[in-house]
């Protein structure tokens, strides 16, 4: 859908200079708006605000002024970030401002068919499975990956044409400022309880990744789990697109799913389970969600599996790191609560020996011990939680939980307890903040401190 003339001369307020803001504006402005761009955060020697104010763009910073929406803008692009709780959005609303998000600014504005995919969990590595999937067996064009996955959609859908085919991970927050987005192809990989600080109520949540799929028609194809009965009963009742259904517990007459280790499309074989090496029930579901992707767009069997053959995943999430002296290491760092790290421990079929630990935000932990007693054959900790988690541990009965100040600690005394055929698994449970500006940089400390031990540095020899 293509009104890239809807937007010329339109006065837009752009809420927040983050990435998405900042590409938002530019591309407004390059469409002939007049923007204006409001961050709360005082922004001096900011290159983008910089650079924004020098293609005659106004910056506003320091706060959310009120007197913004004294000439009525003809709509606002928010930072999905930004709640609707804002005072000038509450304000907004009641003037009857429009507010959007920048994945409504790309859908707009695409020349290319888009592939959406929501969910509570597995959002980013379904995403980057359809990528490579595409991108293995597709040469109508190119594939981009956009949205929620860290680059901003409306920057690409500007220049990307019709051939191509923007792969669009889209969160609750993005879905919830959109009023015409209709991808071609819609995916939810699930549907649980979450953001309810910012949605204010499990319905609020799930009808906001409802929009995925509102406005779709016989066209276009939902496909989504229909192993969760609440969310085969919303599609049902919420969307008028062609269903496909992906399954890992029983056969389907149409869509794909999984039978005695063999996965369908349509009831044709496209591959054998086991050529899969991501482990978990989860990334098997966001596989199947992916297969469906592949063969709506004609991706051959052949290229499927050899694809996920090789694919390890997305970095720092149950991403396989490396493997040497018969043992294998796996970097979940983004696991930063209990139900990541027991989904994580769940995906394999023998005792790990897990590293844990981080930021103490007050929680007991208790919730892991069944986990820890069926899943974990050693526990190292470290961090904050160091102590706590080691408590935990014991108490579930694992034979060997020792708390650590540094994961580098915890590391190496895993490597120097582990024997032949051992997994070594990084999988928080906490946030990285005590330590860490962010979960990519705990998991790479941890990934360096693999390679070192690997090639022969190790505390402790």
């Amino acid at each position: 859908m293509t009104i890239r003339d809807d937007y010329k001369n339109k006065n837009i307020l752009v809420l927040g200079l983050a990435v998405s803001g900042y590409s938002a504006a530019k591309v407004l402005h390059q469409l002939g708006a007049s923007v204006i761009v409001n961050d709360y955060k005082h922004l001096k020697d900011n290159k983008e605000a910089d650079e924004l104010s020098s293609l005659g763009i106004k910056v506003v910073t320091g706060g959310h002024p009120l007197s913004l929406l004294d000439d009525t803008p003809d709509m606002i692009v928010k930072n999905p970030g930004i709640p609707y709780s804002n005072p000038l959005l509450v304000e907004a609303l009641k003037r009857g401002i429009p507010i959007i998000t920048d994945v409504e600014i790309a859908y707009t504005i695409s020349e290319s068919p888009i592939v959406a995919i929501t969910g509570t969990n597995g959002k980013t590595t379904t995403t980057k499975m359809i990528e490579s999937l595409l991108k293995a067996d597709y040469e109508n064009g190119h594939i981009y990956s956009v949205g929620n996955i860290g680059t901003p959609a409306a920057s690409v859908a500007l220049n990307s044409g019709t051939e191509d085919t923007l792969i669009m991970e889209v969160s609750s927050f993005q879905l919830m400022g959109t009023s015409e987005f209709k991808p071609k192809i819609a995916v939810i990989t699930n549907i649980h309880s979450a953001h309810l600080d910012y949605h204010g109520s499990r319905n609020e949540y799930v009808m906001a990744k409802m929009n995925i799929t509102k406005k779709q028609t016989k066209e276009d194809y939902l496909i989504y789990n229909h192993d969760q009965f609440e969310l085969t009963e919303l599609v049902t009742s919420e969307s008028k697109a062609t269903f496909i259904p992906f399954s890992r517990k029983k056969r389907l007459d149409k869509g794909v799913y999984l039978d005695n280790g063999t996965i369908y499309f349509n009831n044709e074989k496209v591959m054998d389970s086991a050529s899969i090496i991501m482990p978990g029930k989860h990334n098997l579901e966001n596989a199947l969600a992916a297969i469906a992707v592949a063969k709506l767009y004609k991706v051959s069997n052949e290229a499927i599996e050899k694809v996920f053959s090789k694919f390890n995943g997305v970095p720092h999430r149950l991403q396989f790191v490396d493997e040497f002296n018969h043992r294998k290491f796996y970097n979940d760092s983004k696991a930063t609560n209990s139900l990541a790290a027991i989904n994580a421990l769940e995906g394999f079929n023998q005792k790990v020996i897990l590293l844990a630990g981080g930021l103490d935000r007050g929680d007991s932990f208790e919730d892991l011990i069944p986990a820890f007693r069926k899943h974990v054959k050693y526990l190292f900790t470290f961090g904050e939680t160091a102590q706590k988690l080691s408590e935990v541990g014991a108490e579930a009965g694992v034979e060997m939980a020792t708390a650590y100040d540094k994961l580098s600690d915890a590391v190496a005394k895993a490597y120097l307890e582990s024997k032949e055929g051992d997994i070594v698994l990084l999988s928080p449970s906490c946030a990285s903040w005590d330590a860490y500006s962010n979960f990519e940089a705990r998991g790479q400390d941890f990934i360096d401190n693999v390679e070192l031990i690997k090639k022969g540095y190790l505390k402790g020899e």
